[in-house]
């Protein structure tokens, strides 16, 4: 296929399968996402992922995992964020409540912010002080996953073949044909896959690790445990081309409510893999929520690589030769 190493295709027709059922993925509403934590859980708990070791309040938010890896296949980010607000004067409305960035605590004798879930404009949960006044600040807040890139350059590296394309469109590890070299690892745009290191009585210690999708359940008809779990719907499972569809409505509700930030992110068959397998929608620029903003494949300049390597070793024959003949 033409565009087998970069741009749109069918990734499982592309792996070789005949007639495989629609492209199964995520969609994952940031703006209704209240940072519970039940789809980390939840997915631990399915596939058998360890914790306790990686769990560990990291003193600048109330997050405690981090990043994805190889023991963390969901992750939720905290990121509280600043936000310019107008006074408009009114009486009688208290004192200002608590600013500052990540990590910034109450200072003695504050009463505890009360939350909103229903910020007035639409963005997520918002901070207010005990007389209702809005505070200056938002938490943003979103649930992290493996891509699932349509090309995936984890996928290209491996020698192994211990990852595979599913017919489900999905790249899934098989733990005992994976040999631990790690090439997959600097592989990944996104930073997701990582060889597994302990805590120790582990399963699969030193092998790659990184969300399936729920493999075993999609296949019997089910959701991912992530999905089945979230009781906000912010993580929504189901054909990708639906969830497309249903992704743009939600970007475009949001416009109309007047949140002008809100955007999409891997969901364009045009970037630089292809699109993605799990998408979001984001309130604010991709690097805020840890996401680089220009993800590309590693294998996507193979042929161009490989063309120029052939003219150097040309151009070195030719020159060698040159000077053979020259010598005579």
């Amino acid at each position: 296929m033409a565009n087998s190493l970069f741009g749109p295709v069918n990734p499982a027709l592309d792996a070789g399968y005949e007639d495989p059922p629609p492209r199964k993925g995520f969609f994952t509403d940031t703006s209704v996402c209240i940072g519970c934590k039940a789809c980390e859980v939840a997915c631990k708990e399915w596939n058998l992922v360890p914790g306790g070791e990686d769990l560990d309040l990291l003193g600048q938010s109330f997050d405690n995992t981090g990043a994805l890896g190889a023991n963390t296949w969901r992750h939720v980010a905290f990121i509280e964020q600043q936000r310019p607000t107008v006074s408009l004067g009114m009486p009688g409305s208290g004192p200002p409540a608590p600013t500052g960035g990540q990590g910034t605590s109450m200072p003695p004798g504050t009463a505890a912010p009360q939350t909103d879930l229903g910020g007035p404009d639409g963005a997520g949960p918002q901070m207010a002080d005990e007389d209702g006044a809005q505070a200056d600040f938002r938490w943003l807040m979103s649930s992290n996953v493996c891509k699932h890139c349509t090309h995936a350059g984890c996928l290209d590296v491996c020698p192994t073949g211990a990852l595979f394309r599913t017919e489900f469109g999905t790249v899934v590890v098989q733990d005992d044909v994976c040999n631990g070299c790690g090439y997959c690892v600097p592989a990944c745009p996104y930073g997701v896959i990582e060889r597994r290191r302990g805590p120790a009585g582990a399963l699969n210690v030193g092998i790659a690790q990184k969300c399936t999708l729920c493999y075993d359940r999609i296949g019997d008809g089910l959701q991912p445990a992530c999905a089945q779990a979230c009781p906000t719907q912010s993580i929504q499972y189901g054909d990708v081309d639906e969830l497309r569809e249903r992704a743009e409505q939600r970007r475009a509700e949001l416009h109309e409510q007047g949140v002008a930030e809100a955007r999409l992110y891997g969901h364009d068959p045009n970037d630089g893999v292809g699109g993605t397998g799990a998408f979001f929608l984001l309130l604010d620029e991709p690097e805020v929520y840890g996401l680089p903003p220009d993800p590309v494949v590693p294998t996507r300049d193979l042929p161009q690589m490989f063309n120029r390597a052939t003219a150097a070793a040309a151009a070195l024959l030719a020159g060698a030769a040159l000077a053979f003949l020259g010598k005579r």
